[in-house]
């Protein structure tokens, strides 16, 4: 079981059905939340800041991550998140692509990101999560 999952997705049905699917089963303690990609990558600057705490907030060891979303999509955020800045979690933080899109384009460009575990069509469901586990997904 993972210790906490971040939804990014801007449609707030969607991660209603993250949260409610996860929570059925033995997957996750906890689902946080981020509406688009720079909302991400805030919630991961103010963990840098917990430096002097760092038990205070956790890392997340899973991002379901969307793609196509206003302010900043899937693929900004991945852009910035494989940075330095964020090499503290880049390395340990995965990343799972959770989309309406199944473009063999966008599959490609996912296997370039390292952090990018797999890709997957939404909505998440039980068997996926299953399918997670048996990859090994929820070992840490």
């Amino acid at each position: 079981m993972l210790d906490l999952i971040l939804c990014v997705d801007d449609d707030p049905i969607t991660l209603m059905l993250c949260k409610k699917v996860i929570c059925k089963t033995t997957f996750s303690n906890e689902i946080v939340t981020a509406q688009n990609g720079e909302e991400a990558l805030r919630y991961f600057d103010s963990l840098k800041l917990e430096v002097t705490n760092p038990d205070s907030k956790k890392q997340p060891q899973l991002i379901f991550l969307d793609l196509n979303m206003p302010v900043m999509g899937g693929w900004e955020f991945l852009d910035c998140f494989s940075s330095a800045s964020y090499s503290d979690f880049n390395t340990t933080t995965k990343v799972l692509i959770l989309s309406s899109t199944i473009d063999p384009e966008d599959l490609e460009k996912a296997k370039t990101y390292p952090m990018v575990i797999d890709f997957l069509s939404k909505p998440i469901t039980l068997s996926m999560l299953d399918y997670l586990s048996n990859k090994g997904v929820t070992q840490h």
